[in-house]
């Protein structure tokens, strides 16, 4: 018969006890406390400022989901270079690439052929951006496993290749405006799934949590190991479904514009009372694509043979290598795996600019390397997890969008991002020796 608890020390504090009881990572624990601290500090400083908190409210808060998506979905892809010991200097320039490649197909190319608004288009054009981003992601992989030049320097090359050939494909035009069904992948009033779907999605979610946890005890029975207290088990499912029910209600609460309102009512005949029409934007098509990366990812990791292969290749190589595993092959999976996530966050980048530009995806590199480390990730390989990123491609959104709030000027802002990925680095650094 298994266990009831799990190991707890009665000489232990009570928060060890807590944290012990149910299993929560301190480091998640650590980065949802600074995300809290810089959500309240930008609101607060909003209130002494003007009197009013324009940073905790429904429409900041969806805004800021909907701009984390580019960057958190290649945050999940970064996580596996960064934990084979390895780095992507390119990604910023592939996604300025490849939706400049999606941008000129569905704008110039391939309607000359078919017409504008053919149905074929956005697949057409979704299909080539993941196609562009996973062969040139892969011919990184393969210059770094199978011709030994390090990733830093193929990467590099890659950042100043890439955006030299996207500035080639228009002459350093702008595209616009891309495919009107396209678009909606970028977010907007059109581009979210509204209240019914989103409730639908939140209790989902709740559901799912509530398996997990059913789930976990019956695996531990099964296997005899240690059972979380029932109180713990209370908790996580209170939370778990709490924070998807929170989460459906936020961004219910925010509704679409009056005007974009009006011309919805005057195109389906509907009356519009004095005290206006309240429809709720719901979930954005861009955040639930990351949602679904970041689930496809997380059970890849955790449950999968090539889940287990790129912790061992990052624990170390040599062992990786001795025990059977074709290092080689697998360093040219996770680079085509990072550009195919590259592709698909060009996708939504350029939905949501409704453009490409040779600018797009201009210093992503930095920010989705820094959401990585922040998320937990540690460049000494080894260590790393897909919800740590995606955590952290949030912390560094929200660090951008209050200081936009605030007025800091661009200058402030990179000073600022490159402090927080340093001191991201040293808190890591601390944390390994402290393990040790």
């Amino acid at each position: 018969m298994a266990q009831q608890t799990t190991n707890l020390d009665p000489q232990a504090g009570a928060l060890t006890r807590f944290l012990r009881a149910t299993e929560i990572d301190t480091r998640l624990l650590g980065m949802v406390a600074a995300l809290l601290l810089i959500w309240v500090g930008f609101h607060l400083y909003g209130v002494i400022l003007n009197g009013k908190g324009a940073f905790l409210t429904p429409r900041n808060l969806w805004n800021i989901t909907v701009q984390t998506a580019s960057v958190g979905i290649m945050a999940c892809g970064m996580t596996l270079v960064i934990i084979t010991r390895n780095i992507d200097l390119s990604v910023g320039s592939l996604l300025g690439f490849s939706a400049m490649m999606m941008g000129m197909f569905q704008v110039e190319w391939y309607p000359q052929l078919v017409g504008l608004g053919h149905w074929s288009i956005v697949v057409l054009t979704i299909l080539l951006g993941l196609a562009v981003g996973t062969a040139v992601g892969a011919f990184h992989g393969w210059l770094v496993a199978y011709r030994g030049i390090p990733a830093f320097i193929v990467t590099l090359g890659g950042l100043l290749v890439w955006r030299g050939a996207a500035f080639l494909l228009a002459r350093g035009r702008t595209i616009s405006p891309v495919d009107s069904n396209f678009a909606l992948l970028g977010g907007g009033p059109y581009g979210s799934v509204g209240a019914f779907w989103s409730w639908v999605i939140g209790l989902a979610g709740c559901a799912a949590v509530l398996w997990l946890i059913w789930a976990g005890r019956r695996s531990r029975a099964r296997h005899d190991f240690p059972q979380r207290p029932m109180w713990a088990e209370y908790f996580l499912a209170a939370l778990g479904c709490g924070l998807c029910l929170g989460t459906t209600l936020l961004v219910n609460s925010y509704p679409w514009p009056k005007g974009i309102v009006d011309q919805y009512a005057q195109r389906h005949g509907i009356t519009v009372p004095e005290e206006g029409l309240f429809i709720s934007h719901g979930f954005a098509l861009p955040v639930l694509i990351l949602l679904v990366v970041a689930i496809v990812m997380t059970i890849i990791m955790n449950r999968t043979r090539f889940g287990r292969y790129v912790y061992a290749i990052g624990g170390n190589p040599d062992a990786a290598l001795l025990a059977g595993i074709n290092v080689k092959w697998m360093i040219v999976k996770i680079f085509a795996l990072m550009g195919f996530l590259t592709g698909l966050s060009a996708v939504v980048a350029s939905a949501r600019l409704n453009s490409a530009t040779n600018a797009l995806g201009t210093l992503d590199e930095l920010y989705v390397i820094a959401a990585a480390v922040i998320g937990g990730t540690s460049l000494a390989g080894g260590v790393g997890t897909i919800y740590g990123a995606v955590l952290g491609a949030l912390v560094m959104q929200s660090l951008q969008s209050g200081m936009v709030l605030i007025g800091f000027d661009a200058a402030i802002q990179n000073i600022v991002v490159g402090a927080v990925l340093v001191l991201a680095v040293y808190v890591d650094t601390l944390y390994r020796k402290r393990v040790k």
